[in-house]
C-alpha cells in the first residue's frame, strides 16, 4: 500500500535511506532471466498470458492483496453457532481474490489443456502468482499436480474436468454444484513423517464399488478447505495388517449423498511462512 506523501523530515532525523514499494512492474516482462528461460523451454507462445500475470501480480492493488492476506490468517471453525459439526476454514476476502487470480490465469489447468510447453507455462505461471503471495501457490500447485493420480481411476473424470476448469468457486458445497474444483493433500502422520512407510491410516472397503472407509489421523492436511484430499493409506493383507499394501485414496469433503463427509479437523497450524493457506 503506498501512502501519499508521507512525512519523511521528523523531529530526530530525516528518512533519507528507504527504497520506494517496488509495484507497476511486470514480473514477467521485466524479469529477462525468466523470460528468456520460458521461451528456450518453449513457453513463448504463451508470452501474452504471461505477461498479463505478470503485470497484475506486479501491481499495486494485487500486491495490497497479499499483504492483507497474510496479515489475515485463515480462522477454523470446528461448530456453526448452533453446535453443529461443520470443519470449515473462514478465509478473508483478499485470499479469495488471489486464487481467482491464479486459477483464471491457468496455474492448476493449463499445463493440462494446452498442447505447447504446457508444463513450462504451469511453472512460469506459479512463479509469477509467487510474488503476490506464496501461501496460495500451494493450493494451486496441488490441484495441478492431482491430475496424473486421478487418472489411475476410472471414476475421477468429473474430478479432473472441475480441477482444471480453470475456475475458482470458494462456496463449501459437493462438487456437482461448483464450477472448479481444487484438491488438497494429506499424507503424513505423526509417528512417521515424511516416512509414509510407518503410516498406520487404513483402508477397509465397502461392499458394492469402489469406495473404502478410512479410518485415521494425518499430521499434516495442506488446504483442508479443498473439495478433495489425496491421502495415503493401507489396504489388503490379513486382520493384523501384514501384506497390507500403501495406496493413494481420493477423501472427498461431501458424501455422495449430498451429506458431509466425517473429516474433523484437529486445528490450523502456526506457521512462520505461508500463512496465508491453511494447514491444519
Amino acid at each position: 500500500m503506498t501512502h501519499h506523501a508521507p512525512r519523511a523530515e521528523l523531529a530526530t532525523h530525516a528518512v533519507f535511506n528507504q527504497s520506494e514499494p517496488l509495484t507497476g512492474v511486470n514480473w514477467h516482462d521485466d524479469d529477462i532471466m525468466l523470460r528468456e528461460a520460458l521461451s528456450r523451454a518453449g513457453a513463448g507462445v504463451h508470452a501474452a498470458s504471461l505477461s498479463a500475470l505478470g503485470a497484475a501480480t506486479g501491481s499495486e492493488a494485487v500486491q495490497e492483496q497479499g499483504r492483507l492476506a497474510n496479515e489475515n490468517p485463515p480462522k477454523f471453525k470446528p461448530f456453526d453457532r448452533f453446535g453443529r459439526r461443520v470443519d470449515e476454514v473462514e478465509f478473508h476476502p483478499a485470499y479469495h481474490d488471489l486464487m481467482a487470480l491464479g486459477l483464471q490465469s491457468g496455474v492448476s489447468a493449463a499445463a493440462w489443456t494446452t498442447d505447447q510447453a504446457g508444463h513450462t507455462l504451469h511453472a512460469g505461471l506459479l512463479i509469477l502468482v509467487g510474488h503476490a503471495d506464496s501461501g496460495v501457490c500451494c493450493p494451486m500447485s496441488m490441484t495441478y499436480a492431482c491430475v496424473p493420480a486421478l487418472r489411475h481411476a476410472g471414476w475421477a473424470g468429473d474430478w479432473i474436468a472441475g480441477a482444471t476448469s480453470g475456475a475458482y468457486d470458494p462456496r463449501f458445497l459437493p462438487m456437482e454444484q461448483k464450477t472448479g474444483l481444487t484438491i488438497g493433500m494429506a499424507m503424513t502422520e505423526k509417528q512417521g513423517g515424511s516416512d509414509v512407510r510407518a503410516n498406520t491410516t487404513r483402508a477397509e472397503p465397502i461392499a458394492g464399488g469402489d469406495e473404502v472407509l478410512l479410518t485415521g489421523h494425518k499430521w499434516f492436511c495442506s488446504a483442508p478447505m479443498s473439495d478433495g484430499v489425496l491421502t495415503l493409506a493401507f489396504e489388503g493383507g490379513d486382520a493384523s495388517g501384514d501384506g497390507a499394501a500403501l495406496s493413494c485414496f481420493l477423501v472427498p469433503r461431501w458424501r455422495p449423498d449430498g451429506t458431509r463427509n466425517t473429516i474433523e479437523i484437529q486445528r490450523l497450524k502456526d506457521k512462520l511462512g505461508d500463512r496465508s493457506n491453511a494447514s491444519s
